[in-house]
């Protein structure tokens, strides 16, 4: 029997970003670099351990916003569209590279057949149905998928409107039934952001459990006798599991953690920005504004701007390393809490998904070591989901954690400020004039139900907690300034309409054209 377990949880979300009246649309490559780097590498890996016969069981979100682009057939084709470019410049960089230093003949080579993987299990494995995937792990009991909010809107700043709060778990509810053939168990709340009362609509969506920051917890009322290692119950039902530090650290930290290590790829090198413009003007922007081409030669070496080739060989040692030492750790620290405690704990690890393979490119070797080792070379821990863990361990204390969030400074900040602040007047006052329309019309159908389901697709995309954080980073401002407005004027303008049965249809049709999400929404949750 072993003495604790470890729930490691991976959070898998992007903003919607879909621009059908561009051919190309250059925030559309967060998703594609996603797949490429992050989420194929995560199937191949899961497939690897089935294969192998490795016990296995790991948590991930997948956000409705993320489930829908990965569904879309134009976002399919135009990720497709640029895998086969991407093969063919790895094409020209394994011409290019065969009279420098072989090592970097060997990179061009790794990324050739790196791509050519990818357009394989996409097109051929896959069918381009990366959620059937995922599906697939999760049916075999492997991986269990967990919901989030409908939007990913940041929960907490909404609670004055309980319409729009109840309208985001049951939404994501819903579209998670209709991607996975099973009501959710678990829901990553967006940024972690917890309030006390969220909860009752978590209750109303039947959702067991969700997650909290550490201090959420370790802050609850009464306080849990076993701090952040052994869940709670809330006094509306759903579970809270609060995060562990000490693991999270080790993996998060590009300062103290694993993904700052030497051998391992630098990140802001590409070869979009480092070589000849007339050479790669052809593989970046329309417009010849240079970007990430997913083509990196160079690992991090230090801290200085001198930078040695990439070593795949040795990235893959380093990462087996590092595995091993995270297990050690974990070990060390399951023993030490059973000793202290008399219970069998529960690590919670919960980490952005795309930190694994984007940011950190070895993320996902990694974590097939990692799951290996675990499974193979001690009987200390084990790997559970936290749905498993209630069902093992029914009985657990009742309290309320605290307000909290997993952003910097552990509240509100980064949601609200300066910079973002601007935004919530408008979404206030666009929630209350949701739930105006949606009890106003509720036996509404036909072209007006149409409009109902385009303003309450427009809201929820307003609401998205991705704006206020691209404002607050300053990355990207003026598309996340536009995309905020553009769903609320889409919004008002379409709320002015319903409520003087004067229903443009050309302009309906074209807001429907551009986002399509939820095309079985349930508006009548605002009422």
């Amino acid at each position: 029997m072993p003495k604790g377990y470890l729930s490691l949880i991976l959070h898998a979300h992007l903003p919607y970003v879909r621009h059908p009246e561009y051919d190309e649309f250059l925030e559309e490559d967060w998703l594609y670099e996603a797949i490429t780097e992050t989420y194929i590498p995560l199937i191949n890996m899961m497939d690897g351990l089935v294969h192998d016969g490795i016990d296995f069981h790991l948590t991930m979100s997948m956000t409705p916003p993320l489930c829908s682009m990965l569904l879309d057939p134009l976002l399919q084709e135009r990720y497709n569209r640029n895998l086969v470019k991407l093969l063919e410049l790895t094409e020209k960089e394994i011409d290019r590279t065969r009279h420098h230093d072989h090592h970097y003949h060997e990179v061009a080579w790794f990324y050739h057949n790196l791509v050519k993987n990818c357009l394989h299990v996409f097109n051929d494995k896959y069918g381009r149905n990366l959620v059937g995937a995922f599906r697939k792990f999760q049916e075999m009991g492997k991986l269990e998928i967990i919901t989030c909010g409908a939007t990913h809107g940041f929960l907490p700043l909404m609670t004055d409107y309980p319409e729009a709060v109840r309208a985001q778990i049951m939404v994501a509810r819903d579209h998670y039934q209709e991607c996975f053939g099973c009501p959710p168990r678990g829901i990553w709340l967006p940024e972690c952001a917890y309030t006390p009362g969220i909860e009752k609509f978590l209750q109303e969506a039947e959702i067991r459990w969700f997650i909290v920051d550490t201090h959420g917890l370790i802050h609850a009322e009464p306080r849990p006798q076993h701090s952040i290692f052994s869940p709670v119950f809330t006094r509306c039902g759903p579970a809270a599991f609060g995060r562990d530090v000490e693991s999270s650290k080790q993996v998060w930290s590009a300062e103290e953690g694993y993904p700052g290590d030497s051998d391992y790829r630098d990140f802001y090198r590409d070869i979009g920005y480092d070589l000849d413009f007339e050479y790669i003007k052809n593989y970046i922007q329309p417009n010849g504004m240079r970007k990430f081409t997913g083509l990196k030669y160079h690992r991090i070496t230090g801290k200085t701007e001198y930078k040695e080739v990439y070593r795949p060989e040795w990235a893959r040692e380093k990462a087996a390393s590092h595995a091993g030492n995270f297990m050690f750790n974990r070990e060390k620290q399951v023993e030490h809490l059973h000793g202290a405690m008399g219970i069998e704990p529960i690590i919670i690890s919960p980490y952005d998904a795309e930190l694994f393979g984007h940011w950190w490119f070895e993320g996902p070797m990694f974590l097939d070591y990692l799951l290996r080792k675990i499974a193979c070379d001690q009987d200390t821990l084990k790997t559970i989901t936290p749905s498993e863990y209630l069902t093992k361990f029914s009985t657990h204390q009742i309290a309320t954690p605290s307000a909290s969030s997993w952003g910097n400074k552990g509240y509100w900040d980064v949601w609200l400020e300066g910079s973002n602040s601007w935004i919530y007047p408008h979404l206030h006052i666009a929630a209350e004039r949701m739930t105006e329309l949606a009890r106003q019309f509720r036996d509404c159908y036909g072209l007006t139900e149409r409009a109902m389901k385009q303003a309450a697709r427009e809201l929820l995309l307003a609401q998205s907690s991705d704006w206020a954080f691209i404002m607050k980073t300053g990355t990207m401002v003026p598309y996340a300034v536009k995309r905020t407005k553009d769903h609320l004027n889409r919004f008002n303008r379409l709320y002015d309409q319903i409520k003087t049965n004067q229903i443009d249809q050309d302009f309906l049709g074209n807001c429907e054209w551009r986002n399509n999400i939820f095309p079985n929404i349930n508006w009548r949750y605002y009422s």
